[in-house]
């Protein structure tokens, strides 16, 4: 156990005063989470009300708390509820900070929640005046700034439907994601900064917009080159220009069913064209604001910051703590330009209560031996999430030993299938080394066997046995909803079958191994790919590293590659200690059959490891739809290698 909170803190989060406030109902003490979660997914329907209640969600709540509750896809939540998403996230006015943006060379602005409802409201006059109505998607290649959020904010205060991407896709990327969808309005920007580099993306907005032939294309101006840029495509237009005919006014909200669409959200499409996933209003706003109130115990006031790009579903996660009355704390460029120290600069100067970011970049962190305990006040940060990746245990040490030593680590998991997490941190519970520490209220997590059967010890699949809010509506261009079944309910029938290959702890927590279709099965016996990151990347000479199954001699053999740190080489000294380290820390198992040194291994561009492309690759299979990746051209590095041919 690395941590536990204070009892006297205890009792002043959120997640306790809730467990107080509905225990009448569900009869456990306000310290007894475990009970909390069987009432919470036992009566859901209660559950997910005493969540609208306690939230104080803005709406009409309505009669009725769920419908066809048992059928997992087809159960209702709220069905009656009538609300707007935007308007739960614009609940408060004043000249305190609502949005915080810094970029990498230290730029920084900030609007008050009054000039966050100013933009929104000349943004919603300007999306009406363009005939953008209900069901109407807009679609942003964009930043993480401020006007991104103003301007979803504005897409949702009438009913339209928002979609983003970060502006470093290129245009196949952008296209294999936006074109399936038909926005009536693009919104990006002529530039963006990264590493220190200016990077114009003219030529990319151009190609795009002209694919999209939408009603109208806004450029935001970032490098100076907005109206150049608009001025080359047709109906386009710079955001001050598309603003100016229009003055602030009292926002307008469309109250909406509880199930209208709210965001397009986009599988990483690496193994085919992306997936558009769609959200609803009613069941993101109950999740995000169960996750932030009751797991990351956000208050008003409160200073949330996660590293992200519009890319991902963590930026949608972001945005929503508005509804805490959280301020944002946005960031856009790298986290390691001008200083490595850059992310623990920003957490100092604006006192981030909530300091989130990927298991990739704790690890980078660790790998400088960054000691920040030592050279920043980080005395704000009460919470540090982690996720994109499996936590490895060493970085668990790391951070109570180099960042925080009184903080709550909190490694979480789930995904843009489901925009929020099926296992996270929960404050009123200690932290093992290791672990997440529970499935999130409300939510059914277990594990099963490839025969569907519940394992309490082992290895195997995340499921869901009960239908929870934030399940999609479905997929775009789905209309018999067979491909949403497929993607979900092909495996286990009635049950969501998540793609991560599992495991209960004695705690009961859950350690994640990977994902399932990438688990290794060397004669039989299955392997988790994150099993193997943990211990090889501990070494200081390994830089990172990507693990695949070759189909060999009717079986499968493992197969490692290994990014190195620099002026390191992959001798027969260090191929031996990297087998021992695998062969102790791991399994004799999952000692790799071929050890190979390469010098990048590609990442989707929210960061993750592309193992079903390598494998594709290494197999002499096609990868499709290589614009998810934010590096294809180390896909080559792993074409006809001379040593996987014996």
């Amino acid at each position: 156990m690395l941590w536990q909170m204070d009892p006297a803190r205890q009792r002043a989060t959120l997640l306790w005063q809730f467990s107080e406030r509905t225990r009448a109902s569900h009869g456990c003490a306000p310290d007894d989470y475990r009970g909390l979660h069987r009432w919470s997914i036992t009566e859901r329907g209660a559950f997910w009300s005493a969540v609208w209640d306690f939230c104080g969600v803005i709406g009409d709540k309505g009669e009725r708390q769920v419908i066809d509750g048992e059928l997992m896809p087809g159960a209702r939540f709220l069905p009656d509820a009538t609300l707007n998403f935007a308007e739960n996230l614009l609940r408060l006015e004043g000249r305190t900070d609502a949005v915080v943006f810094r970029d990498e060379a230290g730029a920084r602005r900030s609007w008050s929640w009054d000039e966050l409802h100013q933009t929104v409201s000349r943004m919603q006059q300007a999306l009406l005046g363009l005939g953008i109505g209900q069901g109407d998607r807009v679609a942003g290649m964009l930043p993480n700034m401020p006007e991104t959020v103003a301007m979803m904010l504005a897409t949702a205060s009438i009913g339209a439907v928002w979609s983003s991407c970060s502006p470093d896709f290129g245009p196949r990327g952008v296209l294999d994601r936006f074109a399936q969808i038909s926005p009536k309005l693009f919104v990006t920007v002529d530039g963006y900064k990264y590493n220190g580099k200016l990077i114009d993306i003219g030529p990319t907005i151009a190609e795009v917009a002209a694919a999209l032939a939408p009603a109208r294309t806004v450029v935001i101006d970032l490098l100076g080159r907005a109206t150049d840029s608009a001025a080359r495509i047709d109906g386009g237009v710079t955001l001050e220009s598309f603003l100016a005919p229009f003055s602030a006014e009292p926002v307008r909200f469309a109250r909406l069913p509880f199930n209208h669409p709210l965001f397009i959200l986009f599988s990483s499409g690496t193994t085919g064209k992306p997936k558009c996933i769609v959200h609803s209003a009613g069941g993101t706003l109950l999740q995000h604001l169960k996750e932030h109130r009751l797991h990351c115990d956000v208050h008003e006031g409160d200073r949330v910051f996660y590293f992200t790009t519009c890319g991902w579903m963590m930026w949608n996660w972001l945005a929503s703590a508005l509804a805490c009355g959280a301020t944002l704390c946005l960031y856009d460029g790298s986290p390691f330009h001008p200083a490595p120290v850059q992310l623990f600069d920003y957490a100092e100067q604006e006192r981030f209560t909530l300091f989130g970011t990927s298991a990739r970049y704790l690890d980078s962190v660790r790998k400088l031996a960054l000691k920040p305990i030592e050279t920043h006040d980080l005395t704000s940060v009460r919470a540090i999430l982690s996720t994109g990746s499996p936590l490895a245990a060493d970085c668990f040490d790391y951070v109570y030993a180099n960042v925080k030593a009184d903080v709550h680590l909190a490694s979480i998991s789930g995904g843009t299938d489901i925009v929020s997490c099926f296992v996270l941190g929960v404050p009123t519970l200690p932290v093992w080394r290791g672990e997440i520490q529970a499935p999130g209220l409300g939510l059914a997590v277990d594990v099963f066997d490839e025969n569907g059967v519940q394992i309490a010890t082992g290895k195997g699949e995340l499921v869901c046995r009960a239908p929870f809010p934030s399940m999609p509506l479905g997929f775009w261009n789905d209309p018999d909803g067979s491909r949403y079944r497929a993607a979900y309910f092909s495996r286990f029938p009635g049950v969501w079958a998540h793609g991560d290959y599992a495991e209960p702890t004695a705690h009961q927590g859950i350690m994640i191994h990977g994902r399932s279709d990438a688990t290794l099965n060397p004669g039989g016996v299955r392997i988790g790919t994150a099993e193997i990151y943990a211990v090889v990347e501990e070494l200081p000479e390994v830089d990172s590293a990507l693990c695949i199954g070759q189909e060999w001699e009717n079986d499968t053999r493992v197969v490692l590659f290994v990014k190195l740190a620099p002026g390191t080489v992959l001798d027969e000294a260090l191929r031996l200690r990297i087998r021992h380290a695998i062969r102790s820390g791991a399994s004799p198992r999952h000692v790799p059959a071929k050890l190979i040194a390469v010098a990048d291994l590609p990442r989707t561009r929210s960061g993750k490891l592309t193992e079903l492309a390598v494998r594709d690759v290494v197999h002499g299979r096609p990868v499709r739809n290589v614009e998810g990746l934010a590096n294809p051209e180390a896909l080559k590095l792993f074409e006809n290698l001379a040593e996987l041919s014996t």
